[in-house]
Order: C-alpha cells, then structure tokens, then sequence
C-alpha cells in the first residue's frame, strides 16, 4: 500500500507546469519534455536527500540525551543563554547598538527581557541566586539540540595537520572517499513510497556495495599516517569488516528470498501485502543485522579500531579539524543508514502498525484518519527508535571486547547463523508462504495462515526464537566451557597462584 503523502508526483507535476510555460514559442518547446524530468528528478532528489540529511541531526540529540538521563543527569539544555548572559559576568558589551537599519532598538529591548527572565538573579531560584553567573541554571527553554551546532563549528575553526611523514595525497583523499560514499547510501533510502530519490531494481544490493566502498578508505587513512597505532587500527578495521561483511550480505540475501526482491519498496510492500513485518518472520536475521551492523559502523562493543584506550584514537588519530568532523560525520551517517534499512527490511518501513487492520476501519473515518498519517514522520521515528534502543543502548551497556573474540564471534557464530537463516528463509518461501494470500489493499493479506489459523507461522517462529533467547540467556554454566571467546571471568580468584609453582 502506497503512502498517502507523493512528494515526488506533487514536485513533478509543478517543474512540469513551470518549464512547459517557460519553453512555450521557443526552440526548447520540443525538449520540454525532456527539460521537465530532467530538471524534476534534480529538484527530487536534493529535497529528499536535504530531507535524510538534516534529520540526522536528530540522532546526535537523542544520543547526548539519553545517556545524560542513564548518568542521572539533564545534559546540555540552555545552550544559547550564554549568548546574553555572558559568562562570569563577561558579555560582549551592548553590541546591538553597533547594528546597522535601526534594529538595535528591538533586539536591545529583546536582549533585556531575555535577561529579565532568564537572567542570571532571580530570587524565585535560590540555586539560581546562589551560583550568580553560571548560565546553564535556572529555566530550560531550550532542549540542549543547538549544542551540535556548536561542535561541529568548533570542528570548523581548529586547525587542520599533516603528519611530516604521510603519504599526503592519500591522507588527504581517505576521509572524502568515506564521507562520499557514505552520503551515497543516503540516495537509495526511500521515506515512504513517494518520498524517495531513486528507485532501481537492485537497491538492496547498491547499498550493501556502498558499505564496502569505506572500509577501503579506513585502510588508506589508516596506512597513509605513517603511525603505528593508525596502522594497527586500519588492519582491524580491515579484518572486522570482512568478518562481518559476509554473515551481513546473507542477512540480506535472506530478506531477498523471504519477499522475492532485491528493491527496498517493494519489500517493504510485500509486507504490508502479506500480512505481517519481516521481523515477526526471521527475528534470527533482524539480531544478525543489528549485530553486524553495529560492528560496520564500528561502535561498541566492536570499535576496537579505534580503541582509544590503547590505541590513542586508532586510524583517526592523526586527523583534526574538520576532517576529524568529517569522519565523525561519516561514521554517524553510516549507523543512520542501518537504523533507516533495519526499518525498511524488518520493521514494515512506512507502515503504522495494524496499518491495515485499523486502516480499514470506516467507523467515523478512523480508518481514513489513520492513513492520512505521514509514512515519512512513522519512518523517521521509527529510526530514531533503533537507533536509540539498539545502538546507545549497546553503546553505553556493553563493553569492549578483545579484536580476536570480534573474529572468532564473527566468522565462528555469525557465519554459521547466517546461513541458517538463508535455508529458513528458503523453506519458509517455498513451503510456507501462500501467493493467494497476497492482497495490495488497504486492509493487506495473509499469506502466512497455517492449517487455516490465521498468522499461525510468524506467531510460532516468533515464539520459537523468543524462547531460545530466554534459555540462551539464563545460562548459568559460564565456566562450562573453556574456549577463549566464551571465557568472560577469571575461575580462580586472583592471589592464589605461588609465584615458581605454576
């Protein structure tokens, strides 16, 4: 089912009107056609990928938050204040009257009742009146976003090194070759159905391609620094991503057998069409995803290529300035990128959940009501969601583990599953999905009854791999077994070994 909002149809249609009138008894009037697309697809795509790229932002915000209320504290909140407030009573002086127009009237008087309000005495606030001068207390009236505007300017304006030594030419490509082939997956992620930038057939497997575009540019920066540490981080970089490249790229050949696609839209329609989300499904291949998805983009607990606790920043230490924001801006892209796709292959993308069943509903139009939602707005949310509950959870919960157990988790358990899933996915298609089921309606299908009860197979798998988690984690033989990669505490308390006895 279609999202009710088409901005690329809306776009055309007025770059159409609008080039056709101006071409009208010229000698581009028998081009017309062509100028129209040509000029609508340009418009189309840089609205939405402006649209993906400023909503990021978002993700820095919700990051910085959340793990200020896990330490028990606000965060930043009144970033601007300092702007009138100054700082122990160091402002800028009355700088209004410098501007020019006679606007130094009304922003004087704005910078006054600012003061007035959100000053820095005010008796009604004894913390307030007690810290004086320190800007960040009293009322919060701002949420503490603009923040990323300061630190990406800070970004801006530090000055920008290259090591004696490296290789100049690629040092200084490495970090645009990440940043550009990292933006690129932001061209093939749809926000609904008629909000996207381009559609080809094959755009599962385009941007998994993009994926593997960057770690060869982690390499070159890491390589071309001529410094130990960033040489040992490219080469992990280099072997972790190959790790977990293979189990990732089978997720994602599961998710093509599971709804007969390599197109990200129309896999997100076969599920509305078949009744249920993908992850209800292969909820092996949603934790294969997430899992190697969060070792691509290289965040705890799999950041051991940069692990600044021994190898100072790893492959990004001799960056600075703006290429060091560069890369920061690239690394946050790319786990933006996997939020938007797990959306997209797991969780119905644009579509509310009981899109369908609710959808139908003609009851005072709460069905009519309901589709009128915006599938872009239920997508971004959707997003922000994993990326909240997946990866700063996982981030600030978990902690680092040593680079060989990344290898071995990777290609000793992640692999194995990986194809599991490929076959479940196959013997599902083939022998549990039901083509006549299928129903592009508003209210959707059921393709997936079983023995004439209604959802029965993603109701069992759900209940299956539930299961197998909970006993998986309650195991409480954790010395059981002695192999490296499972061997999480010390057996023997410490202090018990005579040193020339071992």
């Amino acid at each position: 089912m279609d999202d009710a909002y088409d901005l690329r149809t809306f776009l055309s249609n007025i770059v159409d009107d609008v080039v056709h009138t101006a071409v009208e008894g010229t000698a581009l009037e028998d081009n017309a056609d062509a100028l129209a697309f040509g000029l609508g697809t340009f418009l189309v795509v840089n609205v939405v990928f402006l649209m993906l790229f400023f909503s990021q932002f978002a993700i820095l915000w919700i990051e910085r938050k959340a793990v200020a209320r896990m330490q028990d504290r606000y965060g930043a909140t009144t970033a601007l204040r300092s702007l009138w407030v100054g700082e122990n009573g160091t402002t800028a002086g009355e700088w209004w009257n410098m501007l020019p127009f006679g606007l130094g009237k009304p922003i004087g008087a704005v910078h006054g009742w600012l003061n007035t309000k959100f000053g820095n005495r005010d008796e009604k606030f004894a913390t307030v009146d007690r810290v004086n001068n320190r800007s960040w207390m009293g009322y919060t009236i701002l949420p503490g976003f603009f923040q990323n505007v300061a630190d990406g300017m800070k970004f801006l304006v530090k000055e920008h090194m290259v090591p004696q030594r490296a290789d100049r030419l690629i040092f200084e490509v490495s970090p645009f070759l990440i940043v550009s082939s990292t933006l690129l997956i932001l061209g093939m992620i749809p926000l609904s159905s008629g909000i996207y930038a381009t559609n080809p057939d094959l755009s599962i497997l385009y941007a998994i391609a993009i994926f593997g575009i960057a770690p060869i540019g982690v390499f070159f920066a890491g390589w071309s620094s001529n410094n130990k540490y960033t040489l040992i981080g490219g080469i992990r970089s280099a072997a972790q991503l190959t790790a977990y490249e293979i189990p990732l790229l089978l997720t994602l050949l599961s998710v093509a057998i599971l709804t007969g696609t390599f197109n990200i839209i129309e896999s997100i329609h076969f599920q509305h069409s078949a009744g249920v989300w993908n992850i209800f499904l292969m909820p092996l291949g949603a934790g294969l995803f997430l899992i190697t998805m969060i070792a691509e983009v290289e965040r705890v607990p799999f950041d051991m290529p940069e692990a600044e606790a021994e190898l100072v920043e790893g492959w990004w230490t001799e960056y600075g300035g703006m290429r060091f924001g560069m890369l920061f801006m690239a690394e946050y892209i790319r786990t933006y990128a996997a939020c938007f796709l797990f959306t997209h292959f797991f969780l119905g993308g644009w579509h509310l959940p009981f899109h369908g069943t609710i959808g139908s509903i003609e009851f005072l139009g709460i069905g009519a009501a309901y589709q009128m939602i915006p599938g872009a707005g239920v997508t971004l949310i959707k997003s922000w969601l994993v990326f909240l509950i997946v990866f700063v959870w996982a981030r600030f919960a978990l902690a680092r583990i040593r680079t060989d157990q990344i290898l071995e988790f990777g290609w000793r358990m992640l692999l194995p599953l990986a194809v599991l899933q490929v076959i479940l996915a196959m013997v599902y298609r083939l022998y549990f999905f039901d083509a006549g089921g299928m129903d592009d309606s508003v209210s959707g299908g059921m393709a997936w009854d079983l023995y004439g009860i209604p959802m029965l197979v993603p109701i069992l798998t759900t209940l299956f791999w539930t299961g197998l988690f909970v006993i998986y984690l309650n195991d409480e033989g954790k010395s059981a077994n002695e192999e490296r990669m499972f061997h999480v505490h010390t057996v023997e308390p410490a202090g018990t070994v005579v040193p020339g006895t071992e």
